[in-house]
């Protein structure tokens, strides 16, 4: 998996891929138009932060890089990658339970909170891209 350069983009099946973790520097691109929505990325080696039309989509301490990120009305999918275990926070719908998945293997479900975020601990170090999904 390869590091997203250009900090975000539109990939060919409509997915997007974000962030990169070998910033040393904060860096951001704002106002950028995916399927009608503006999305705000925010990356470096310490934190990768997504967000869609002002509102909380994906974080991860530290950063990370995440490629073919898709949300449907189901979830949430994407493939992650990062230099140390990572600790990923998305938003959901609020008070809602779903089933997390990563790398293949049901971790079980959790429930949203009032905010509507879930978080999950993904190990990264040594592991290359990990797919994680998030499925109501």
């Amino acid at each position: 998996m390869a590091l997203v350069k250009e900090l975000i983009r539109t990939e060919s099946d409509g997915s997007i891929s974000f962030g990169d973790y070998t910033l040393t520097t904060k860096s951001k691109l704002e106002d950028y138009e995916h399927a009608g929505d503006m999305l705000k990325v925010k990356t470096f080696n310490e934190i990768t932060r997504l967000e869609k039309n002002g509102m909380f989509l994906y974080e991860s301490v530290p950063g990370t890089a995440v490629n073919n990120f898709t949300e449907t009305e189901s979830g949430i999918q994407f493939t992650v990658e990062g230099p140390e275990d990572a600790q990923i926070t998305v938003g959901l719908e609020e008070d809602k339970d779903y089933k997390v998945f990563v790398a293949g293997a049901e971790v079980g479900t959790m429930k949203t909170n009032l905010g509507g975020k879930l978080s999950i601990s993904v190990e990264l170090a040594g592991c290359g891209d990990v797919k994680v999904e998030i499925k109501k």
